[in-house]
């Protein structure tokens, strides 16, 4: 059940960025997503959480799956650059969580 609350809190949590962008584009009615989104997002990694995930790998997960999507989005949907450099990172960031989540005492 853990994994499923953290997937959900990945895909609010870049559902909310993504919304962000919108409303910082002139767009305010966006703000409501944008709330929303950051609220089920945290509710959903604190309920991961008290699944018994453990904080490293939950954050770790959270913050690189969500660095990638938006980043992957963000190319798609509103066509900002993803240069090799910018794709390394990314793709470095998840080496280093996958390292965490290897090196965590199993729950």
């Amino acid at each position: 059940m853990a994994w499923l609350f953290l997937t959900g809190s990945i895909l609010t949590e870049v559902a909310a960025t993504l919304s962000l962008r919108m409303a910082a584009r002139g767009r305010p009615r966006w703000y409501a997503a944008v709330v929303t989104g950051y609220l089920i997002a945290f509710t959903c990694l604190s309920l991961a959480l008290a699944e018994g995930m453990n904080l490293g790998v939950a954050y770790g997960i959270w913050s690189a799956a969500g660095v990638a999507l938006t980043a992957l989005a963000g190319w798609a949907l509103f066509r900002e650059p993803l240069t090799w450099v910018s794709a390394l990172g990314v793709a470095l960031i998840v080496g280093g969580v996958l390292l965490i989540e290897l090196g965590a005492p199993a729950a």
